[in-house]
């Protein structure tokens, strides 16, 4: 009997690219549920961009767009990147939609009909430099807890334990380096602890996996606490209802983006969200990574809880990604975005070595590059399509394309590769694609057997009709092997059905047999992997950190001049004067003043590393002298559109050019 499933991954946040780290939770789920399809079962999968808070607010000021519009061009880049490692959602959808919004509100009125939500006073931290309240990851200090550094102000990536940011010690701004103040405002809170019963009862069931249930257990004896589920304006999310400047904590909102993206999706498709999501008709399970278990096991089952709407029936945690057994690092060029990997290597290399390492546990996976090229190619290259590259050419070349009949060696070999068919099943539905691609690949190594054994290259030349039954043991043996990998390597498989002429493979259809007709004409599968290819991609990252970096620091005027220019290249400069209409710090850069500029008439957006020696307010209604033609620069900030002329040995001590206040915005400066 068939099973109707509904899956979802942790929601990306809307405010950065997609990396090789995030594609170990997105590749994890596609395989499973790809599998899930492949066996016959109705499966959907939904995801979104996370898309409130005030990093999300923060960003958009920084490059002069609204929040809306950063969401709406970060979805697109998430979209690609997905694409193009081959990640098929059923609905990838935003959590700033009116269905999010619906839902949560009605969740939260839900939450305070069962008198699970409270109101009180509370000290917040405050910034009093950056003039604003200053989110948890906004603040950085020592865990409350273990006593690690630089932490957090809501979490312990070392201990795991939760934490309010006015608990860290030594708390320091993470924009600006100032240490806090404390203000008091009323916030709402969930009533965690009330829900202690039932969630244990949850967590008994089988909610995570074992190794998890430790953790939790933890968490249970030191106490469960009430949840702020609220922050004060400005921010970008959703009104709480009744209130005109306080906002639903993003980490209210995210969850619920999962119901939202798949309420979008049967309306679009004439389903019904209810029976789909609530009825219990469907298993429904939430693929996430360990530094979420906390939210997902704890806060969001119990506000399901309170709103009366089902708890997912388990949670599928995993580990971390570390390159070359160190966690990614961008100056190392290992913390790999998606777009960089795919401008040099093709996306199945990845999902195949992942999947050769995923067991379905929490442990951290290492990418290891080295092994990474070296088991493709001999794995995936040297096994899988080299049996199809060694059989398919001399059919279609020397024999017309035509199958004949398996003979009794034949039927052997096609029934052992069958045989293991329940075995395969088993590690993939339990998230053991480490244990299929091995078994596969030992399967593979019986089929090379066979055609060593064989020799068609020999026989060919002296009995062609038995190379034909030969040849068609093998080629039952390359559908048999690409039905067991096509949800790791969905691209592959469709290369393999173009080439044996068959339709969508099926693990339904293993048993059957290709015999006496005729197939298409091969083409090459997958090339090797080129050591220097890894090497360029790993470069490409240094570069794209490099450019970062230098967004942030002041230029090193101890460096020795690399190039000259002649007076033409000097002739080219158009100086201008221009008048600093608005100036203010840059959210993240410590030493970047964000500058709007009046060049008669002409605005102009300049970022210009002045924060250390001047203040914005000294310098707004000032006038300053611009290169008002150079080429616009996108940073990590937004784009700069020119450069006002400033000297000094750095830091503090830089001094910006004076200009007689009587010359006129727009005025050349020779």
């Amino acid at each position: 009997m068939s099973r109707k499933i509904v899956v979802t991954s942790a929601l990306p946040y809307a405010n950065g690219a997609i990396h090789i780290g995030h594609l170990v939770e997105y590749l994890q789920t596609d395989i499973w549920v790809r599998f899930q399809k492949l066996n016959g079962n109705e499966c959907h999968y939904f995801c979104a961009d996370d898309t409130h808070g005030t990093p999300i607010m923060i960003r958009a000021r920084s490059e002069g767009i609204t929040p809306e519009q950063l969401i709406e061009r970060v979805h697109d880049e998430h979209v690609r990147d997905f694409e193009g490692f081959g990640i098929e959602f059923d609905n990838y959808y935003s959590t700033h939609s009116d269905e999010n919004r619906v839902f949560s509100e009605m969740l939260y009125n839900r939450a305070v009909e069962a008198g699970a939500i409270t109101r009180r006073d509370i000290e917040q931290a405050y910034c009093e430099k950056c003039d604003m309240w200053l989110p948890d990851r906004y603040i950085r200090g020592t865990c409350p807890r273990c006593k690690a550094e630089d932490q957090y102000g809501d979490s312990c990536d070392e201990c795991g334990g939760t934490h309010q940011p006015t608990e860290l010690i030594e708390p320091k701004c993470a924009n600006c380096g100032a240490e806090p103040v404390r203000k008091k405002s009323a916030h709402y809170f969930f009533k965690l602890a009330e829900f202690k019963e039932p969630l244990t009862e949850l967590i008994k069931g089988g909610y995570v996996q074992q190794s998890v249930m430790n953790k939790l257990d933890e968490w249970f004896k030191t106490g469960l606490r009430d949840w702020d589920i609220s922050r004060d304006g400005p921010y970008f999310g959703f009104k709480i209802p009744g209130e005109d400047n306080k906002f639903f904590y993003v980490w209210l909102d995210a969850p619920i983006g999962y119901m939202a993206s798949c309420k979008n999706y049967c309306d679009k498709h004439g389903l019904d969200f209810d029976k789909m999501w609530n009825s219990g008709e469907y298993e429904l399970y939430h693929f996430i990574g360990k530094d979420i278990t906390y939210f997902h096991a704890l806060f969001w089952p119990a506000l399901l809880m309170a709103g009366k709407m089902r708890t997912p029936d388990k949670l599928f945690i995993h580990g971390f990604l570390t390159v070359n057994g160190q966690k990614m690092s961008k100056s190392k060029g290992t913390f790999i975005k998606a777009e960089t990997y795919l401008n040099h290597l093709d996306p199945e290399y990845l999902r195949y070595y992942y999947a050769t390492k995923l067991t379905g546990g929490v442990e951290d996976m290492d990418l290891n590059f080295d092994d990474f090229i070296a088991r493709v190619n001999s794995e995936l290259v040297g096994k899988m399509a080299n049996l199809a590259s060694r059989s398919g050419p001399m059919l279609t070349k020397k024999l017309d394309g035509r199958l004949g009949e398996l003979d009794g060696e034949g039927r052997e070999l096609i029934d052992k590769l069958i045989a293991a068919k329940q075995e395969i099943v088993g590690s993939y539905d339990s998230l053991n694609y480490a244990a299929a691609v091995r078994r596969i690949a030992a399967l593979a190594d019986e089929a090379n057997r066979f055609v060593e054994n064989k020799q068609p290259w020999v026989t060919i030349k002296t009995d062609p009709e038995q190379t034909r039954t030969n040849l068609t043991a093998i080629l039952n043996a390359v559908r048999i092997l690409t039905t067991y990998l096509k949800p790791v390597l969905p691209s592959y498989a469709a290369k393999i059905e173009d080439f044996l002429d068959v339709e969508d493979l099926k693990l339904a259809d293993v048993e059957n047999v290709l015999e006496n007709k005729t197939i298409n004409k091969f083409k090459r599968l997958v090339e090797r992997i080129e050591k220097e290819k890894v090497e360029a991609m790993v470069e490409e990252s240094k570069e794209e950190f490099a450019q970062e970096e230098t967004t942030e620091e002041e230029p090193q005027l101890d460096e020795p001049i690399e190039a000259e220019c002649t007076i033409e290249d000097v002739m080219k400069v158009d100086l201008r004067v221009a008048k600093v209409e608005e100036a203010s710090h840059v959210e993240g850069a410590n030493k970047l003043l964000q500058l709007k500029l009046d060049i008669g008439g002409v605005k102009k957006n300049v970022f210009a590393g002045i924060a250390k020696a001047y203040e914005p307010e000294q310098l707004v209604g000032r006038k300053v002298i611009c290169v008002a033609n150079l080429k616009p620069r996108k940073m990590r900030f937004g784009v700069s559109e020119g450069m006002i002329l400033a000297a000094g040995p750095g830091g503090k001590d830089v001094f910006m050019l004076g200009i007689d206040d009587g010359a006129e915005p727009g005025q050349r400066v020779h």
